[in-house]
């Protein structure tokens, strides 16, 4: 077996623990799969496809996107187009994988040091808790290891106090300090579906008369300038959250989205049996991910009821 191969071993492990661990926290992801054998549009959840997973960091040296992307460059992925969200104080890069059929990556980081004095105190109180990058010294090869570190905490438990400060000005902020590196969603894969479920429209009406609750911030559907790009997502799920000092509170968790990605022009022609991959719109769109951010946040969490 060469390195390049043991290391996709490795990678297929490490995305199964993340997967494992989101389903078990995130039930809509096990309801969407019943519904979608129920009503005939896949024979089993094995045959949904995966567009992208994405991971939410803070933006301090010895963390952020720098750090937490050593992990997946390991494995083979690069590192493509950055994305910029002013008004949210974050910055992205999303990542292509190492052979087609792997999910794509898609990694945020918060802007620290541009939030208030006070958020940044608080937030700095847990992040220095983590003296040095803590990939430099995971043994990437190692699967356990990596999945152990990708659902530890990394910090103490915050508290109530510190995480309700932070969601008044960021409940990015407050969803990290409270999630750290947990899978924030992963994306079912739309455009493979059969007729009458392949478009972003189709499935955002199968979800809804299935109950689901979507986002609705900037419209249930999400498009990219040039059309080709459609997502949309359901609203995150609260989990019960314990906090320092015994606090419990109901808190949102992760969410599922959901992406239709178009054929490019010179490829419009295709049938869709021969549209491959390749053949459709790649990366992501600024516009829709700000968008996509809100399903973690108070205003839309509170439509689920």
């Amino acid at each position: 077996m060469t390195i390049a191969d043991a290391r996709l071993a490795t990678l297929e492990q490490v995305l199964d623990g993340l997967m494992r661990r989101y389903q078990e926290r995130v039930p809509d992801v096990a309801a969407i799969s019943r519904a979608m054998v129920a009503e005939g549009i896949i024979g089993g959840p094995e045959q949904i496809e995966n567009d992208h997973i994405a991971f939410r960091t803070m933006g301090v040296p010895q963390l952020g996107v720098r750090s937490l992307e050593q992990i997946f460059l390991h494995y083979g992925y690069q590192r493509r187009d950055p994305y910029h969200f002013p008004a949210k104080k974050l910055d992205a890069f999303w990542y292509s994988p190492p052979r087609p059929g792997l999910p794509r990556i898609f990694i945020s980081e918060l802007r620290v040091g541009e939030l208030s004095a006070a958020a940044q105190g608080i937030i700095t109180s847990y992040t220095d808790e983590v003296r040095a990058d803590p990939v430099q010294r995971l043994d990437l090869d190692d699967a356990a290891a990596v999945d152990d570190f990708l659902h530890h905490g990394l910090w103490r438990l915050p508290t109530w106090a510190d995480y309700t400060r932070l969601a008044e000005e960021s409940e990015y902020a407050a969803w990290v300090i409270y999630n750290r590196y947990y899978l924030n969603h992963f994306t079912v894969t739309i455009h493979n579906l059969p007729a009458g479920y392949n478009t972003i429209a189709d499935f955002n009406a199968f979800l809804e008369r299935n109950g689901f609750k979507l986002n609705d911030a900037g419209g249930k559907v999400k498009t990219s300038p040039d059309g080709k790009l459609l997502q949309s997502s359901t609203v995150a799920e609260t989990i019960e959250a314990g906090f320092a000092g015994g606090e419990r509170h109901r808190i949102p968790g992760s969410y599922v989205e959901f992406a239709e990605r178009r054929p490019l022009d010179q490829f419009a022609h295709l049938p869709p049996a021969e549209l491959r991959r390749e053949h459709r719109r790649e990366g992501f769109e600024a516009g829709n991910a700000d968008k996509i951010f809100e399903s973690t946040y108070s205003d839309q969490v509170a439509k689920r009821g």
